[in-house]
């Protein structure tokens, strides 16, 4: 209809399957410091509006973070299905930098999402807290495998 080979279409779906991915990331990287200096203060004053807005935002980060796993499972699809050529030649090369953030932005820290959305009063407040700070920088560790993968 237009004119485009399966090769335009398939650099168009990329295009915008990371275009989509890449927002996702970005806001959990902020919203991760955002949310450890919130309950970091709800600890220290015992300021309820402190724990209020960390509810709020817990849940924002929830569904953020289940978009950024789903777009991201698609943009990984994308590389075997429409980069095939592609990811037989640098798969050495782009498989373990994938296995590592599977590891790191899924497993990890689903895990501490799990803890920081259920065990608000199921554990301790300091262990819920030191469960909340470790997001922040694995989410960081996260975006700079992105960057770093994108940039070559």
């Amino acid at each position: 209809m237009f004119g485009l080979e399966a090769l335009d279409l398939a650099r168009i779906q990329f295009a915008f399957t990371i275009s989509f991915h890449i927002l996702f990331p970005a806001i959990t990287i902020g919203l991760a410091s955002y949310l450890a200096v919130l309950e970091g203060l709800w600890l220290k004053t015992h300021n309820d509006t402190y724990r209020d807005l960390y509810h709020f935002w817990s849940k924002i980060f929830a569904v953020n973070f289940g978009m950024g796993v789903v777009s991201g499972l698609v943009m990984a699809y994308q590389f075997g299905t429409n980069w095939s050529r592609f990811s037989d030649f640098a798969g050495s090369v782009t498989g373990p930098l994938l296995t590592y953030e599977v590891l790191t932005a899924f497993f990890l820290e689903a895990g501490f999402l799990g803890v920081m959305l259920f065990g608000w009063n199921k554990v301790g407040r300091g262990i819920h807290w030191n469960t909340s700070r470790p997001r922040s920088p694995r989410s960081k560790a996260t975006g700079k495998t992105k960057a770093t993968r994108r940039r070559h």
